[in-house]
């Protein structure tokens, strides 16, 4: 599986709760802060969700 990096741009204020609870799943929670996670469906699906508020990056 290839990895994926993400970096947060973003703010979650004003967001709703599913999508800072996304946020958080994925490891993140601030501006500019960067996550590593293997590529899958699971995933995919997640990031589908916050891709207004993340920068995505094949690490």
């Amino acid at each position: 599986m290839s990895k994926v990096k993400l970096t947060q741009t973003k703010s979650a204020i004003g967001q709703s709760p599913r999508h800072r609870g996304t946020l958080r799943a994925l490891g993140l929670g601030r501006i500019g802060k960067t996550a590593e996670h293997d590529e899958n469906p699971v995933f995919a699906g997640m990031l589908r969700k916050v891709r207004h508020l993340v920068k995505v990056e094949s690490a």
